[in-house]
């Protein structure tokens, strides 16, 4: 009896072995596609259908079990208001983000430079617990400096995870989920309409329009109103009734004069009504958006799950805009979509910088199904080597692996540098601070 039970484990021990180098040698091929012993003979069977782009061929990819380590952060300012960060690792690949508070991008690149010892010498693909330790170590948490500079790190550790993978992000958040993905436009005058137009937009966002230059004040007359209404109708009749185009408040209008407004422009249809007053005040938010069949939009000055929770439980806003570079980054985005969508609310994320954050939120629209429209002011060109196109008023489903860009670095070389400052705006009658 004692052979027999010699040869039952010397059985069983067998059987895992094969099943311990079937599951190693499955990881190796279909997870991590190394290139190097069995593993390379085994890429001469399983060939992948297309052509790996030029951005995954930069440096082989390592093993689970091979180390990959950050070795530093490197922010650098980009004109025209923008700061992208890079972190680099000992594999070689390098992920791409974009850090920025606008107006703040020094002390934003001096958040990331006192989150840096934590990361140095750590592991990138661990994202999400990448996410929970800056996050959660700091006592005072989240607010705009900290969790932009957070999700500028979120952007680069999905890059760099996606490139050692060679597959796009959106892949490794179970999309994709649509084949292409619809972008608007900024546009505040016909010429600028018919511009975006022949570019290829069919939707586009504009302001209201100020009598003589002038911000709406807490009350308005009647001649402000008529103007702000007539201006916003001739861009609408230019942009038809098969496009769209969305009204921005700004957070700039007061309360009193924002449901006139709203009112005024209905007949208009707009695609959205943007931040009708400032977040702060969700409450009256929510009352606002109950006066008017257009959709509330809102989320560019909200931050994280946990800002975003009480503009859903209280119904202000159907369209969810929070920013890549603002509220999270990716990971956190991507759970504020999955609320979101318990709500019947959409996701358009914000974005009026550059083609890093443009890149963040393609990833996103990729792979949530509840996206809207993705806002631009830069499809990439001076900046990166395969500038997004428009057609038909949308991008096409990016490939590439990680955010799926590269820098074009001769062609930023006279775009690095910038001292952008927010506006400093008063009343023209009376030199009061007013929102801008």
């Amino acid at each position: 009896m004692p052979s027999d039970k010699n040869e039952k484990d010397t059985t069983d021990l067998q059987r895992r072995s094969v099943f311990k180098n079937t599951a190693a040698g499955t990881i190796g091929l279909v997870a991590l596609n190394a290139l190097s012993g069995s593993e390379a003979h085994a890429e001469e069977i399983i060939q992948p259908p297309q052509p790996v782009p030029e951005i995954a061929q930069q440096t082989a990819r390592p093993t689970v079990r091979e180390s990959v380590k950050i070795t530093k952060l490197e922010t650098f300012l980009v004109k025209p208001r923008w700061l992208f960060l890079k972190v680099h690792t000992n594999a070689g690949v390098v992920g791409l983000g974009e850090p920025i508070v606008e107006g703040r991008a020094l002390t934003c690149a001096a958040a990331i430079k006192e989150i840096e010892p934590y990361l140095v010498g750590k592991d990138p693909r661990a994202v999400v617990h990448h996410w929970q330790a800056i996050y959660r170590h700091a006592f005072y948490r989240g607010g705009p400096i900290l969790t932009s500079a957070l999700s500028g790190i979120d952007q680069a550790l999905w890059d760099i995870k996606g490139k050692l993978l060679g597959v796009p992000v959106y892949e490794l958040l179970g999309g994709p989920t649509r084949q292409r993905i619809r972008v608007y436009a900024h546009a505040g005058t016909p010429e600028l309409i018919r511009e975006r137009k022949a570019q290829g937009f069919t939707a586009f966002k504009t302001g209201p329009g100020r009598l003589n230059g002038r911000y709406a004040r807490a009350v308005e007359n009647k001649a402000w109103i008529e103007n702000a209404v007539a201006q916003f109708g001739r861009l609408r009749e230019i942009v038809g009734k098969d496009g769209d185009i969305g009204i921005d408040f700004h957070g700039a209008v007061p309360p009193a004069t924002a449901k006139i407004l709203m009112k005024e422009l209905e007949q208009f249809q707009p695609f959205f009504y943007e931040e009708i007053i400032n977040c702060q005040n969700v409450d009256l938010m929510a009352e606002m958006a109950k006066t008017t069949h257009i959709p509330i939009a809102t989320g560019e000055r909200d931050f994280t799950k946990w800002g975003f929770r009480q503009i859903l439980e209280k119904g202000a806003a159907t369209i969810l805009q929070p920013d890549l570079c603002h509220a999270g980054g990716i990971t956190e985005v991507r759970l504020i979509a999955g609320m979101a969508e318990a709500y019947y609310a959409t996701i358009a994320p914000h974005n009026p910088l550059g083609p890093i954050s443009l890149a963040a939120g393609l990833q996103i629209a990729a792979s949530i199904p509840n996206f809207l429209c993705q806002e631009q002011v830069s499809l990439g060109e001076g900046y990166i080597k395969n500038p997004f196109k428009v057609r038909d008023g949308y991008v096409d489903l990016p490939t590439g692996p990680g955010l799926g860009i590269e820098l074009d670095e001769d062609a930023m070389k006279d775009k690095l540098g910038h001292d952008w400052r927010n506006a400093e705006t008063y009343d023209p009658d009376d030199g009061s601070v007013v929102d801008w």
